[in-house]
């Protein structure tokens, strides 16, 4: 406790005239490996989640190496120079529940309009960093609904760990024993731990053809010009941007907060809405505050000196950017593993957020009826008028709250003294 307090107060009030320090002075061996280990972390589990996503929307190796191109630059952009800016290891990362809506959802929009949901879910969310509308928003919309709803997205990941047992049972459940060991001895590493040795099974088992073709070399984005239409914005965009700020952004800053940090959510969320909608056009679906990474750096594993791990934040910036400008390799890459292998390790990538959110969801007794409702309406995969059903999960949640909990004004005749 004494520890958390000393931390705090060196966070609330750095040293210097301006609160500025030596970066040079600043860098040290642990802080730069948080940023490695950060990176390892984006680059497994979540990545083959991006990749299911972009397999569904039938793109391409170009455009595919661009999204993944556009991520990474947005994330190691926004990760370098807030870090040096704010003086927080400030990590940031695209969002892989937004990835997972975007398996169920990107398949049915032509890719121009889905650029354009993209485009405007950036806009919006940065507008509602900017303006402070952020915490309103939240507050509007129950948590279980919205936590429900994530969990509906998220579900069919679940169970598709248990379904493709069937094309490769060895390799399946030999992964998942991988995952839960580490899960046990090393949780930080478990879904790194996962994807080698499923790795390792798939080559002994099923094969393992990686081909690195003519991808070796930097990536060229490419660039989309957007097109909007009503279904996806109400079917891509309202979903994505409500994902990103009640399942990314929130989170991650509070994990900031929680190691002591006093985040400004305005700047933080703002400057990210305004780089996703910068990089929209070359297949980025939005680049938010990073919550399981960041308590890789923001912890005490990153330097002991709270005022010193942003340069973890900096550190993991750099390799955002190094790694990212070679999106073809890994496409190339990860596009040769097998898909029960894929789905396995995207299985448990998600199985954290999976549960937080299902606990979320069902924490508040009153709101049960509702986040059940949102929940099996989202996990259905239903779609009406061309739209999604993570909207009408949503939808449906909200209705069935309204109905259940709204006040009646009284009227005459109703209440008051007899």
């Amino acid at each position: 406790m004494v520890e958390q307090q000393l931390a705090e107060q060196s966070v609330a009030h750095p040293p210097g005239e301006d609160g500025r320090r030596s970066l040079r002075r600043d860098v040290s061996v642990p802080a730069l490996l948080a940023g490695l280990v950060c990176i390892a972390v984006s680059f497994s589990g979540p990545l083959v989640v991006v990749l299911a996503a972009a397999a569904a929307g039938q793109l391409d190796q170009a455009h595919t190496a661009s999204w993944i191109w556009a991520v990474s630059v947005g994330s190691g952009l926004t990760c370098l120079l807030l870090s040096w800016w704010t003086r927080m290891p400030v990590i940031t990362a695209w969002s892989t529940p937004g990835a997972a809506l975007l398996v169920t959802s990107l398949g049915a929009y032509p890719y121009r309009e889905a650029v354009g949901a993209f485009l405007v879910s950036g806009v919006v969310t940065g507008l509602f960093g900017i303006t402070g509308l952020f915490g309103r928003l939240i507050r509007a919309v129950p948590a279980g609904i919205v936590n429900a709803m994530l969990a509906g997205i998220l579900f069919s990941f679940g169970t598709g760990i248990f379904t493709a047992l069937r094309g490769a049972p060895v390799l399946v459940l030999g992964t998942f024993a991988a995952f839960l060991l580490a899960k046990r001895l090393a949780p930080r590493y478990a879904v790194p731990v996962a994807l080698v040795a499923g790795g390792v099974l798939a080559a002994v088992t099923v094969g393992l053809p990686l081909h690195l073709g003519g991808a070796a070399g930097p990536t060229r984005p490419v660039l989309t010009a957007p097109a909007l239409s009503w279904p996806s914005l109400v079917g891509l965009a309202l979903p994505l941007t409500i994902v990103a700020l009640a399942s990314q952004n929130a989170p991650g800053l509070g994990v900031l907060r929680a190691f002591g940090y006093r985040p400004d959510d305005r700047l933080l969320i703002g400057a990210t809405g305004g780089v996703s909608v910068l990089l929209a056009p070359f297949g980025s679906p939005g680049v938010n505050i990073a919550a399981i990474t960041a308590a890789i750096c923001a912890g005490p594993e990153s330097h002991p000196d709270p005022r010193r791990r942003y340069v973890a934040g900096m550190s993991a910036g750099a390799l955002y950017l190094l790694v990212g400008s070679f999106g073809g390799v890994l496409v190339s890459l990860f596009t040769g593993l097998p898909k029960e292998l894929v789905a396995v390790v995207a299985g448990v990538a998600l199985l954290a957020s999976l549960q937080g959110s299902l606990a979320a969801a069902v924490a508040e007794e009153q709101g049960r009826d509702a986040a059940v409702v949102t929940f099996l309406a989202t996990a259905s995969g239903m779609s009406l008028f061309g739209i999604g059903s993570a909207f009408w999960g949503l939808l449906l949640g909200v209705a069935t709250h309204l109905l259940l909990h709204a006040r009646v004004p009284a009227g005459p005749g109703r209440g008051g003294a007899a």
